[in-house]
């Protein structure tokens, strides 16, 4: 598509990205968009914006909805020249805007999609420079992952009782074992694109013991999976899919399942609060 939409000096003048379960390659069914533009120093094209909007709008068209937040090409925060979105990562890690770490967290997720992948090479060693150097921030960036918990009774609602309340596969699940991981990654500067291949970096740096890396692969891909088997369940039965599941509607092996994985998750949240000092926020 965007060969289709670009010239080929902007092609050629610029790298286009995707960030999120997109950069990561952990989407499964079509979300919203995460994208952006980032352009050689110096460079200029007079119908930029024109070429963005056309591209984000045939995204849309095959089944990639606007992002909400508008993290998109159309944004000129998420289209700028590598020395301004240098300057926008050194805002996010050392200014005051509140939406900082997340776009810091969407941003370090990104892959190359087309274009000159050296400028997002660029970009990604700037970040770890500056992130690195601020233990405060990594702190607050990985604080993230320890703020959705479950309710205090959640173990007995996986009993398969029909007034239980639905659990979050997201938020209690898979979000704080994702952003855990980049987390630790930033800290240690592991650039790796998958939660996996993240993991197994960390392991084989230390950070991470094989027992804690075993559990956490294990863990995202049942929760991955069973997220996936229960939103095509909602899907065949004609309602819309959402991350939220009722503990009665899953099978007693599932159940099982899922107190294993949120057992681990909670252990590892333990984890990221030592070696991250959350406490001390």
């Amino acid at each position: 598509l965007w060969s289709m939409v670009a010239p080929q000096e902007l092609i050629a003048n610029s790298c286009l990205i995707v960030m999120g379960s997109e950069g990561r390659g952990e989407q499964i069914q079509k979300t919203d968009q995460d994208n952006a533009l980032l352009l050689r120093d110096g460079f200029e094209h007079a119908e930029l914006h024109d070429i963005t909007a056309r591209f984000n709008a045939g995204v849309a068209a095959l089944g990639w909805p606007p992002c909400p937040g508008n993290i998109m090409l159309t944004n000129p925060l998420w289209c700028a020249p590598v020395a301004r979105f240098r300057e926008t990562v050194r805002d996010w890690v050392h200014g005051h805007d509140a939406e900082g770490p997340m776009h810091l967290a969407i941003f370090f997720d990104a892959a190359a999609v087309a274009g000159d992948a050296s400028l997002l090479a660029e970009v990604q060693e700037h970040m770890t420079r500056v992130a690195t150097a601020s233990d405060a921030f990594i702190a607050r960036f990985g604080a993230a992952a320890d703020q959705f918990h479950a309710p205090t009774n959640w173990w007995a609602q996986l009993t398969g009782h029909a007034d239980e309340q639905p659990l979050d596969l997201k938020k209690l699940g898979t979000f704080p074992i994702v952003h855990g991981v980049r987390a630790l990654c930033l800290k240690h500067g592991v650039r790796d694109s998958g939660t996996a291949a993240r993991i197994e970096r960390l392991r084989a740096m230390g950070v991470l013991d094989a027992a804690m890396a075993l559990d956490l692969t294990e863990a995202l891909h049942f929760l991955m999976g069973l997220k996936l088997r229960y939103q095509l369940r909602q899907r065949a039965a004609g309602t819309s899919a959402s991350n939220l599941v009722r503990p009665s509607d899953l099978s007693t092996m599932e159940r099982e399942q899922l107190k294993s994985a949120l057992a681990i998750n909670r252990g590892f949240r333990a984890l990221l609060r030592q070696r991250l000092r959350l406490g001390a926020l």
